[in-house]
């Protein structure tokens, strides 16, 4: 089952904060760094997704004007 973003964002902080504890053996450590470069991926890619479904409704003059969200 896939995760939303906010369960990919939560599993990825554990991973980071496993990494930076240091107490991981080599293996484990890739193990889980390897897990973290994927979440990372997957995380962008939900971020992507919903910019690209964002829209900002900007009145002008009078009228609704649809006009594509932009992150910066």
């Amino acid at each position: 089952m896939e995760m939303n973003f906010e369960e990919s964002l939560t599993e990825l902080e554990g991973i980071v904060d496993k990494l930076e504890k240091g107490q991981l053996s080599l293996d484990e450590s890739l193990m889980h760094f390897e897990k973290g470069i994927k979440l990372v991926r997957e995380c962008n890619t939900k971020l992507k997704s919903a910019q690209q479904k964002m829209e900002l409704l900007i009145e002008e003059n009078g009228q609704i004007k649809e006009e594509p969200f932009e992150v910066k």
